[in-house]
């Protein structure tokens, strides 16, 4: 095993609180994510012995030694290469007095998995970075501090700035592409942004410390290896200050992405009409009138907002957004989502996630659960001699806006007395009820359905309640209740049927 330079003394001095900074940040975990090459080992380095911004509001600044660990993932993909690539890395970081943790995982295996795109390089720097959130979040539990105010460090320099811009370029990107690697996301810091591959090698030679080289980064079947061995001394022989130019054009398009991406977030937030867990409903026309680059975004953010793990492309949005201009029509996006324009609305849902759920019996009174948003609620009341029972169950009625009614308890099959139960179950094909107000004339459920605007895809998610599985319709929960149920002037006892969230009964 080389040497890795000579052991440095542990820096045992205290730092006096900056003002302004809250003191958990001060004793928060700063996890180094080192691999053993030069750039990583260079991280390492500077992070116990010299200033470093980690953008925890005290600028550049030295990092208390017992706030670092050092994370090292093992890919198993490189064999003997593997094994003392993390075997440096545990000497490296012992040497510097700092806590290590390996973690071995066969990145090919995973690679091959139903599920990924096949590429190990994605499956890699996915492994790489949940690890270092495991990892963080454990830390900051045994401090006993927030997890928001820990730190991942990550050793990304300039040079890989442009060449993930180069990358991004080729493959086909946006704003967001272009803005390539940025200094910080979340809790996630790349405080060497601003120096070159180059300039940390001579300060790592300058102390007399190694590093380990990977031969896969010559490669150049891999598109980083490409760009970094062929595109780019090309483009520097043109511009020998090209990274440190590359640099300044990410920071600005970054920012400037920074601030669409607010507006379109305002903006999906006023123009969203329904959500729920696998679905969200937008008002399509307003959409349509919207600036085009902020219309973008918002469907991006809405698919990603129904389905995160979605892999969209500047095609996807645009194939939405042709939907949108022409108010009607559907389309397949990734990862089974669907886009349709319907009554008005661009509705986008995940496929398995419908609302649909099984029959069940609803105890009167009592209170059951039909998903995990949705909750029924009975009981019965009975109306005073001097009641109008007809005038309560309208202004009830108004009240609570289709979401409660009152019905007449005998009409519904109940005992005033005793209580019953009902039978709730999604509407069957053909079925028929009497909606209220149509004085006797039965109507196909599908056809209520319809006029209340519900999307076809939507209408198994709705409660019917029924006096019985083959019984006759008590109400279509939110919709319309049915006319032979309804209170009337002889009515002596109500039943009650309220639709609640069960947020709202957990908060209560």
């Amino acid at each position: 095993m080389p040497s890795v330079g000579r052991r440095y003394a542990t820096d045992e001095r205290r730092f006096e609180r900056p003002s302004g900074v809250p003191q958990d940040e001060l004793r928060s975990p700063v996890v180094l994510m080192v691999s053993g090459g030069a750039d990583s080992t260079a991280l390492l380095v500077l992070a116990a012995t010299s200033a470093l911004d980690i953008d925890d509001g005290r600028g550049k600044a030295r990092i208390a030694r017992e706030r670092l660990h050092v994370l090292h993932v093992n890919h198993q993909l490189r064999g003997l290469d593997a094994e003392e690539d993390e075997e440096f890395v545990r000497e490296l970081a012992r040497r510097y007095g700092i806590p290590c943790t390996i973690r071995r995982v066969d990145v090919a295996v995973l690679a091959s998995a139903d599920g990924t795109d096949g590429n190990v390089e994605n499956v890699g720097r996915e492994v790489r970075y949940a690890e270092a959130v495991r990892l963080t979040n454990t830390l900051s539990e045994q401090a006993g501090v927030p997890r928001s105010a820990a730190r991942i460090l990550t050793a990304h320099t300039a040079n890989d700035r442009a060449e993930t811009f180069f990358m991004n370029a080729i493959r086909g990107t946006g704003p967001a592409g272009l803005s390539s690697i940025p200094r910080r996301r979340n809790r996630i810091v790349r405080p060497l942004l601003d120096r070159t591959h180059r300039e940390l090698c001579e300060m790592l030679r300058m102390r007399g410390i190694v590093w380990r080289e990977d031969a896969t980064n010559d490669d150049t079947r891999y598109l980083r290896a490409f760009v970094r061995h062929e595109v780019m001394p090309v483009v520097e022989a043109r511009n020998p200050r090209v990274t440190a130019s590359l640099s300044t054009t990410c920071d600005i398009l970054s920012d400037e992405d920074a601030y669409l991406h607010a507006q379109a977030s305002r903006a999906l937030r006023e123009l969203l009409r329904r959500s729920a867990d696998g679905m969200c409903a937008l008002d399509a026309e307003r959409l349509a009138a919207a600036d085009v680059v902020i219309a973008r975004r918002i469907v991006r953010q809405a698919i990603l907002q129904v389905c995160p793990a979605a892999r969209l492309e500047a095609r996807h949005v645009e194939s939405v957004l042709r939907l949108v201009a022409a108010g009607r029509g559907s389309v397949a996006l990734p990862l089974a989502v669907d886009a349709r324009v319907e009554y008005g609305l661009l509705f986008i849902r995940a496929h398995g996630l419908d609302g649909a759920f099984e029959g069940f019996w609803l105890e009167v009174p009592g209170v059951a659960r039909i998903d995990d948003e949705r909750v029924l609620q009975t009981r019965l009341s009975a109306f005073a001699s001097s009641d109008d029972p007809v005038a309560i169950a309208r202004a009830h009625g108004n009240e609570w806006a289709g979401a409660s009614v009152l019905l007449d308890a005998r009409a519904c099959g109940i005992d005033p007395t005793s209580g019953g139960r009902l039978w709730v179950a999604p509407p069957t094909q053909g079925e028929v009820m009497c909606p209220l107000g149509m004085h006797g004339q039965s109507k196909l459920l599908s056809d209520l359905l319809n006029d209340a605007k519900i999307p076809a895809a939507d209408r198994v998610g709705v409660p019917v309640i029924r006096t019985d599985p083959r019984g006759k319709v008590v109400w279509v929960v939110g919709v319309r209740a049915d006319e032979r149920a309804r209170v009337s002037k002889a009515t002596q006892v109500a039943l009650e049927l309220r639709l609640e969230s069960e947020k709202k009964l957990t908060d209560l």
